[in-house]
């Protein structure tokens, strides 16, 4: 079963079959939310789901995940990502390590994980999906956005004003509640 990320500009419709898939997740951006259409969606599914024109559904493919139990409501943070095409194999692989370690570095960060976009989505310009869990926002908009190792380390590959950076700079940093795990122990992980 593919897991898959969608921005839309609202709720799954009643009636809808979306509402019948696996681990379906869904809530409003909350104010921060870049990128966005105003919703995000998270759920699994083997084909892709059937969403109003005006979605945009991304299916994942995992690189690396880790798992951390949390009870409760947490934030659910999603980080589209477009890499510059021709970038070297070997480059990729220090881009996608480095951020693997924020973990290591960030300790609000709970559950997370890194995938590149499975073609078998449609048309998509994006290449990366950096998914966390958060026990608050505060996790996430003060210790995550604010640690060293995001500035001094991560966003290097981000800033188009530093030689080396192989991201876009259009990006989706949408991020929202979710009453139960949206990342769960089952992706594939260290």
């Amino acid at each position: 079963m593919r897991r898959w990320v969608v921005r839309a500009d609202g709720p799954p419709a009643p009636g809808s079959s979306v509402l019948a898939a696996e681990g379906l997740s869904a809530g409003p951006d909350l104010p921060g939310s870049v990128g966005g259409l105003g919703w995000s969606w998270d759920l699994r599914a083997d084909a892709r789901p059937e969403l109003p024109a005006s979605a945009d559904a991304i299916a994942l493919r995992p690189v690396r995940a880790g798992f951390v139990p949390l009870t409760g409501p947490r934030i659910k943070r999603t980080l589209l990502l477009t890499v510059r095409a021709g970038t070297p194999a070997d480059v990729l692989a220090e881009f996608e390590s480095d951020l693997i370690a924020m973990p290591e570095h960030i300790g609000t960060i709970r559950s997370w994980a890194l995938s590149r976009v499975d073609p078998v989505g449609g048309d998509t310009a994006w290449t990366h999906a950096w998914e966390q869990e958060f026990a608050t926002i505060e996790g996430l908009t003060g210790e995550y956005l604010l640690n060293p190792y995001h500035w001094a380390h991560v966003d290097r590959w981000f800033d188009g004003e530093i030689p080396g950076a192989i991201v876009e700079p259009v990006l989706a940093h949408v991020f929202r509640w979710s009453q139960s795990p949206v990342l769960t122990d089952d992706l594939p992980g260290e």
